[in-house]
């Protein structure tokens, strides 16, 4: 698979967002762990978790536990060039609602968790999954600092934010920012500033739900649909291959910083969307794909609802 880098470390081009496997529809146990491996042997080498990742109340951490068990049973050779990256700062009271919590004393406390279940002594990549409103944005951030100068982490990235919340976060944490992650797809391209700001400052970005408008995903709410036509569709019978690959190609075109992290419950999905990184777009079909309303779905801000 065709690299891309994250702060120091490059990573398969196409990431995988592993929440699906815990969360609400997850598959059964035996399932999950497989979807994991094929996921590996297709080459992916980002995994993207978080403690907040599971369905009932009592499951802190399920998510982080599948992944440290698949990655287990591999090699010491495959282990060691999977980027794990996972989050901290939101919870899940098992009613399938969704809380955040910035505070530094929980952050701190959270990652330790998360070091426990997946049985590192430094995660490669810890993520504020959200900003806190009651919270310091600065304060939160400064957490991450503190995690990073004690090794418990070694690199940071942030999540659902705004460009002034990158420059604070930068200005905080300095070279050991090196992600962004936000909502990003065919259907929802808002985030299109904080993509290029991500560009100029040298972060990955981290597009969660990049399938949107072309597959429901874990985290779409009752109203986001999944569109049948349209140019990704059209292109992809084209080329005979899935509009999701398309969609995941498109991704990658419009900038070297983009690492896609699409979620997948079944082992044909990962295996099709790892298939993205050496899938090459001609000029025409990206400025087809490019122009505003080309999935056949409304543009706009995302639907509310729990955020990746």
């Amino acid at each position: 698979m065709r690299q891309r880098t994250i702060g120091a470390a490059a990573v398969g081009a196409i990431g995988l967002g592993a929440m699906p496997l815990s969360v609400e529809g997850r598959p059964d146990e035996a399932s999950a762990l497989a979807t994991l491996h094929s996921a590996l042997d297709a080459g992916v080498t980002l995994i993207d978790t978080a403690d907040s990742y599971h369905w009932h109340a009592g499951e802190l951490g399920h998510n982080e536990r599948l992944v440290a068990r698949a990655l287990a049973s591999r090699t010491a050779a495959d282990r060691a060039a999977v980027l794990v990256a996972t989050k901290g700062g939101r919870g899940r009271p098992g009613d399938g609602s969704w809380t955040v919590d910035g505070r530094p004393d929980r952050l701190r406390q959270a990652c330790e968790g998360s070091l426990r279940r997946l049985g590192v002594a430094a995660i490669d990549l810890y993520q504020l999954h959200k900003p806190d409103p009651r919270v310091p944005w600065a304060e939160s951030v400064g957490a991450l600092r503190e995690l990073l100068d004690a090794g418990k982490i070694r690199a940071a990235g942030i999540s659902n934010v705004d460009e002034g919340q990158i420059l604070v976060a930068r200005d905080v944490l300095g070279a050991g920012l090196v992600s962004v992650q936000n909502r990003f797809s065919p259907a929802v391209r808002s985030a299109e500033p904080e993509l290029r700001l991500c560009e100029r400052l040298g972060l990955a970005f981290l597009p969660w739900s990049p399938l949107g408008g072309l597959s429901r995903s874990a985290l779409d709410g009752p109203d986001d649909v999944a569109v049948t036509s349209g140019a990704f569709h059209r292109i992809a019978a084209e080329r005979g291959v899935s509009p999701q690959r398309i969609g995941l190609a498109w991704l990658l075109a419009l900038s070297p910083a983009v690492v896609p992290i699409p979620g997948a419950r079944r082992s044909a999905s990962i295996r099709d969307s790892a298939a993205a990184a050496d899938l090459t777009l001609t000029p025409a079909e990206l400025s087809e794909l490019s122009e505003l309303g080309s999935p056949a779905a409304p543009f706009g801000p995302a639907q509310p609802g729990p955020t990746g």
